[in-house]
Order: structure tokens, then sequence, then C-alpha cells
């Protein structure tokens, strides 16, 4: 069962509510996200791509831009190096159609993910010099590449590395980290120690943005306004599927972003809105995270991401939904795959020998190691720990991992770096490669040292405030859409009620996989409210608790007795032109 924990930040909610025209309620919610001074509060309301940070602050990024315009004056061939996720998929198209839009001589490349691993390798360094290319480009990768950086400048080519990922670190004698980049001719990361960049948090694609901003001013591209525009809509598309928090300029470029891509004039954009079945429908991070996202995803995991480049390079509409159609495909294969890992995966633990270890390291030789990932996803999530998923690889063993919040999988993994042939990742996810021989080794370090105590695995659920159902009002609800675009950083506020008794009750859905419920106040109001969760604990939990007579009793019609205390999210239902108010129940326990 998740521990309840309200938010008790305190702030003149009043006052802030009569300066910004807003509901106290709102007022406490954007103080819960420890937005404080008014300044803060009217940027998180008000602000727009003027308030962003300034690109130059990234450092080197001129010095970037510099070689780039000498190498486009000089007629020399530019090789953008990409990554095969969202993220990677995004910021290579941002480089190529800005370097396009400059007369650059640039092409692409992006590493295959069972035959190639992860970011650049030797051998594709030795395909550019013999193509003739004078500069590689990287993209949502490079950081971590000093071997390759140095081979490539030992054959003369010019490097310039843009990432956003954890720079590499060596731990001195005393304790201190020594920062360890590549050796590149220019290297943009905001999370280098002497980068000035105010914000760390921007993923690969938007630092492809800013250096493409300082590219068009150095260069006086005519239609840079434009272009960035659409240039946007990759950005804030990469900025959710690669989960970064909706906080500080990422918000403001996933809210004027998810505009862009709505209105988008690039047609791999608009084809795989419209094979989704989204046309003409108002796109939210949702759609991203979980409809669009995953179809590019899925060609890097399954395929090969170059698809999805093609896709958003075409400017042939017919070859854009084809490819649209054939990504949709790889996704819907994707999801059955999973399914069938995560199960696997869930036996292993919960019959395994591993049921009392902190950090599950669960190997699956036979799985798809692409989808290792986001089966460990999903095993976190079920179980609240940290989770790496190992798969067979052509060249030994290669996995994910998915962190908790009270665990940095980064530093922990650094601690044993000498058990792999490679890794990378930051706190909440890594990758990682390594012999097959060192596996259970890899499980009993990181168990033995992981620090972790039996209060960290307990999921908490963070209420913004205890609220009456009665106070939802079709105004509030509407005006909790000044909160959006909600995300990881920035989740959609939920509230909660105490002793909420079950009047009545349907199940609905293909699946029977919703309830729909009549609910009643401590004061006789009713509302109706849904839910969406896992049905067969739901049903467990009524039984368990106030017996199956109740339970059924529920579905019936009759008076049930059954009272919960809920924690929800108000929100309008829509149908047939009418408006109804509904609440979503997220959670739920037994009531006095």
């Amino acid at each position: 069962m998740a521990k309840w924990m309200v938010s008790a930040k305190k702030a003149d909610f009043t006052k802030i509510a009569q300066q910004f025209q807003i509901d106290p309620v709102i007022a406490r919610i954007i103080r819960n996200r420890d937005i404080v001074e008014d300044e803060q509060i009217d940027m998180f309301l008000h602000g727009t791509m003027a308030d962003v940070h300034s690109p130059y602050l990234l450092k080197d990024v001129e010095k970037a831009a510099d070689i780039l315009c000498e190498k486009i004056a000089q007629g020399k061939r530019i090789r953008v190096v990409g990554d095969y996720d969202i993220d990677g998929v995004c910021a290579s198209y941002i480089l190529l159609a800005g370097l396009m839009h400059c007369n650059a001589l640039v092409d692409s490349v992006i590493p295959h993910r069972i035959h190639d691993g992860y970011g650049m390798n030797n051998h594709m360094i030795t395909e550019a010099y013999e193509a003739g290319v004078d500069t590689v480009l990287t993209c949502d990768n490079g950081i971590a590449a000093g071997e390759q950086v140095a081979y490539a400048k030992s054959l003369g080519i010019t490097v310039v590395v843009t990432d956003h990922h954890e720079v590499p670190y060596e731990v001195a004698e005393d304790g201190d980290r020594r920062e360890c980049p590549p050796l590149a001719d220019a290297v943009v990361d905001p999370k280098q120690k002497e980068c000035e960049y105010p914000f760390e948090g921007i993923c690969g694609a938007v630092v492809a943005y800013k250096l493409v901003q300082v590219l068009f001013d150095k260069t006086g591209c005519g239609k840079a306004r434009e272009i960035l525009g659409e240039l946007l809509a990759f950005a804030a598309f990469a900025t959710v599927g690669d989960v970064m928090e909706l906080v500080d300029e990422n918000r403001i470029i996933v809210k004027y972003g998810l505009r862009q891509i709505a209105a988008s004039g690039n047609p791999g954009m608009q084809a795989l809105v419209e094979v989704n079945g989204l046309r003409d429908k108002p796109l939210s991070t949702y759609h991203i995270g979980f409809v669009l996202g995953p179809c590019l995803n899925a060609t890097g995991r399954l395929d090969t991401a170059w698809r999805a480049l093609r896709m958003f390079m075409t400017r042939d509409r017919a070859e854009a939904v084809s490819i649209a159609g054939e990504l949709k495909e790889l996704n819907d294969s994707r999801k059955n795959m999973t399914l069938q890992g995560t199960e696997q995966a869930v036996r292993m633990v919960e019959q395994g020998a591993m049921q009392d270890d902190k950090v599950l390291v669960v190997y699956l030789p036979e799985c798809h190691e692409s989808l290792a990932g986001i089966i460990a996803g999903r095993i976190r999530e079920r179980f609240q720990k940290p989770v790496f998923v190992l798969t067979k690889s052509e060249d030994g063993v290669k996995g994910s991992g998915r962190s908790i919040e009270a665990y940095h999988m980064y530093d922990k993994m650094s601690e044993c770096k000498e058990l792999y042939t490679k890794y990378g990742g930051h706190k909440m996810a890594a990758g990682v490669s390594m012999s097959e021989e060192n596996v259970e080794r890899f499980r009993d370090y990181l168990n033995e040292h992981c620090g972790l105590v039996p209060e960290d695995f307990v999921e908490k659920i963070h209420i913004d405030v205890p609220m009456p159902m009665a106070y939802v009002t079709p105004g509030f609800v509407r005006q909790l859409s000044v909160l959006e675009p909600f995300g990881n950083g920035n989740p959609k506020p939920v509230f909660a009620q105490k002793n909420i008794r079950l009047i009545r009750g349907r199940i609905l859905g293909k699946n029977s996989n919703v309830g729909k419920y009549t609910v009643e106040d401590e004061n006789g109001g009713q509302f109706e409210m849904i839910y969406f969760g896992d049905m067969t604990l739901w049903h467990e939990f009524l039984a368990q608790t106030f017996g199956k007579t109740a339970y059924e009793r529920l579905y019936r019609g009759g008076d049930s007795g059954i009272c919960i205390h809920v924690v929800y999210y108000p929100e309008l239902d829509v149908y047939q032109g009418r408006e109804r108010l509904q609440m979503v129940m997220q959670d739920y326990c037994k009531g006095d």
C-alpha cells in the first residue's frame, strides 16, 4: 500500500490568488512545486519562449558554431552521429535540418542498437574517414566517447560533441571527482562543471536546438525564426520522450512545442500524428509519451532508427505516411514482446532467489536486448526497487537499468566500473555492457553496497491538497489547465477526501478494465467517480476489506456500506457536446 503524504508548504495563498487572479487551491499547488517568488510564479503562469535561457551560456557553444561555420564555408563534409532513441532521432533531425538551411554538406548516421551499441564506435569513425568526412558532430551521445574521439582526432577528423549525459569522472584519493570529458574540438554539454548554463536538465535535442540558434546567428540565416519554430516541435517531442523534468525552461519549450507539433508542416510529424488517430485532436504530453514517442523508440529497438529520421527528412507525404504506418506496426509488435518479457521477469523475481534483493538484477538471455529498458521500468513500478534487466548480446551481456528516487544509479554503478566493458547514464536510468561471468558479481556488489533502507521501497503519493469533491466546479477544472503541461517534475495535481461512500458501480470497457461509481460524501453530496487502475487488485481489496457480499451489492445497486478514503483528480468528461464532472480515482484505502 502506498504511503500518502500531504504537502504542507506554507505561503499566503489568498494573496497569491488575488495577485495572479487564480484560485487559492491553484496557488497552493504552485507553491508545492517549490515556486515561491513572484517572478517565478509569473514565469510559471505566463512564461514565453522569450524567457528561455540564452544558448550563449553553454560552454563551447560558440566555439562549436564557429567550427561549423568554417567547415560550411570551406565545403567540408560534416557527419551527424545521433542515437537510436526519441531524443537521438529528434536531435539528429534538428542538426541536419539546421545545417542544411545553412547550405552545409552534411549527412547523418545513427548507430544500430544491436550491431553498433550506444554512441560512436571506432568502426563508425573508420567509415567516416574512408567516406571523406572532415567533421563529426555528435548529438545525444559523445560525452563518454573519449577513446573514439581520440581515434577520430588521430585520423585528422574534427570532432564536435553535443550531449546532455553525465560527464565521466575519476575519484581522486582525497575523494574529489575529476571530470574526464573527451578531448574533442568543442564539447557542448550543460552537465560540465565549468559550464555556466543555469539549467542542466535539458535533453540532447534541446542542446542541438541551442547550437542551431547560435549557428543561425552567425550565418545570418534568412528564415531563422520560421525554421526554429518548426525545430521547436522536435525539441519539445524529445524533452517529453526522454522524460526530462518539466520545470524551468523545459516547461516553456514543451508548452509552445506542443502547439508546433499540432501545427507542424513537417510531413513526417503530420503522418505520425495521423496514423495514430490524433489528427485534429488537442495534443498533450501523454500523447507524446505513450502514443507517438513509442513509435520512434520501437524502430530503434526492433529495426533501425534511421527509418524514423528518414520519415522526418522526407518532403513526400506518401512516403511519410508509409513509414509512419510501419513504425506503428513495429510498436504494436514491441508491446506484445514487452508483455511477455515482463511476465517472465516478474516470475523470476517472485519465485527465485532475489525476492529479498534491494537492487534487482534480472538476466533474461532470450529477451530482445532493445526491450530491456522498458521491462526494467515495468519491474521497478511493480516492486518499487532499482532494477537492471540484462540480456544476451553478440559480445556478452547488455542491459538497462531504471531507478527509484533514493538510489543514484550512475554513481552506484561507477563504484564497480571494472566489471563493465561499457556503461553510462544518470541518476534514474543507465545502460551497461559486461561479460556474462560478471553478472552475479554485479548483482552481489550492488546489493551489498546499495545503502537502501525499507522505507526507500514504499511508493509515495504526494497529495497537493486535501479537498472535498464538493469544491470542484467546471470552472475550477478548466483553471487547472494553467498548470499544464504535466509530466515528470510537474505531475498532475492530486487531491484527497476522507470517508467517501460507494453507492453503486458499473464495470466498463471492452476488457472490463474500468470501474465507474456514484459516490457520496459525509454531507450527502453525490459525485461521479471513475477508476482506470488495476481492477483485479481493486476488487480483491473490496472483498477482503468489506466482505464479498458488500462487494457484490455494489454492482447490483444496493447500499454496499463501503466507505473509503480516496486520492483523486477532477476532470470534465465531454460526451456529445455535454460536459460532466467526474473524479478520477488515483488511489484508495479503508475509510474510518
